[in-house]
This record gives structure tokens, C-alpha cells and sequence, in this order.
């Protein structure tokens, strides 16, 4: 049986769809670990502490998790619910 989908905004507001199982556990782990205010973490200390909170199974070794994290990334802004800095690095927040 093929894992579900759900419907995913990228930033421009395009919806695609990805698995569920995978999107829901990143995304459970990345507003977990993102602060509330900026400056935010950077994308690469974002993904250092999410890894320990993800699933051995849905994530083995970490595998795929940057791609992953990059659909939430874009996902939560879209909706607005979490914010980057301007400039480089990118640093996240949540709104």
C-alpha cells in the first residue's frame, strides 16, 4: 500500500504533494526546535538538533532529512508560520 500524501505549499503558494508519515514527524521536529524570535537558526543548526527527534525508521541515519526539512522549510513559509532573515545564511524562526 502506498504511503498517503497531503497537499504541500512551496513558497510562491504552488501546491505538490509528499508523503504524509515523512512531512508530519520533519515538521513535528523542526517547529520543535526552531526558537520564536530571530535571529533563528541557520538551516544546517536547524537540521543538527531536529535529527535526534526523527524517527529511525521513517529516517534511517538521517537520510533524506535535508530534503525533507527543505519541503517543511517552504511549507511554513508559504503559511506564514515561520520566518527566514534576510540575507546569507538563511535563518528560520517561527512567527
Amino acid at each position: 500500500m502506498p504511503d498517503e500524501t497531503i497537499e504541500v505549499l512551496t513558497r510562491n503558494g504552488t501546491p505538490w504533494r509528499v508523503g504524509r508519515a515523512r512531512f508530519e514527524a520533519m515538521d513535528a521536529a523542526l517547529m520543535a526546535v526552531l526558537p520564536d524570535a530571530p535571529p533563528g537558526l541557520t538551516v544546517a543548526e536547524a537540521k543538527a538538533a531536529l535529527l535526534p527527534r526523527l524517527h529511525p525508521d521513517l529516517f534511517p541515519g538521517g537520510e533524506k532529512a535535508g530534503w525533507w526539512l527543505k519541503a517543511v522549510q517552504l511549507d511554513h513559509e508559504a503559511r506564514g508560520t515561520i520566518a527566514r532573515e534576510k540575507g546569507s545564511p538563511v535563518r528560520l524562526w517561527r512567527t
